[in-house]
């Protein structure tokens, strides 16, 4: 029962040696062309995608450069810019900053309080301008702040303008009590 395999193989592959016909190869390959055409592409499609490459190319080129150039933006006029961090007393420390808001809100409180009348018009427009002049000097103080650093001496000087104008305000609302008291008191003579 057992076969040598190999010649079993010797004996099958001397008679499978089939031939094709002739002209078959061509045949088959016009029929596969025939069913699958090869698309030639045109010249002018081609030309357009290489446009289209290079200019995306330049684009991004010019624009990566753009981005990555660092010159600094150096306005046409004078005009000085404005520097819009500015700190102001809050901003050196947490107490500061309660003083601050302890002073500014009572200004306010109090200013709110003040009735003005013709009869006290001048009066109260004498004490506005000179809260307005002390607002101005807590500016300058501030920009002072900014570009000495916080020092003892500008800090104080801060506070004070704060208690300067608190002062100013309760001033006002004295007089205009004192005020309202004189008109009172010549209206029931």
């Amino acid at each position: 029962m057992a076969q040598d395999l190999r010649s079993l193989f010797e004996k099958d592959t001397k008679a499978q040696h089939a031939k094709m016909s002739e002209g078959h190869e061509a045949r088959f390959l016009d029929k596969l062309d025939a069913e699958l055409p090869v698309k030639k592409q045109s010249t002018r499609f081609s030309f357009l995608n290489m446009a289209a490459s290079v200019i995306i190319l330049l684009g991004l080129s010019f624009g990566a450069y753009q981005f990555f150039q660092s010159t600094p933006v150096i306005p046409d006029d004078d005009k000085q810019v404005v520097e819009t961090n500015i700190k102001t007393l809050g901003d050196v420390s947490p107490d500061l900053k309660k003083v601050e808001d302890y002073y500014l809100a009572s200004i306010n409180l109090e200013l709110s309080k003040v009735q003005m009348t013709p009869e006290n018009k001048d009066l109260v427009d004498g004490y506005i301008q000179r809260l307005k002049e002390l607002n101005e000097e807590y500016d300058k103080l501030t920009l002072e702040l900014n570009e000495n650093g916080p020092n003892e001496e500008n800090l104080d000087a801060l506070i004070d303008n704060l208690k300067f104008r608190l002062n100013l305000v309760m001033r006002l609302k004295d007089k205009l009590q004192e005020f309202n008291d004189d008109t009172f008191t010549q209206e029931s003579i």
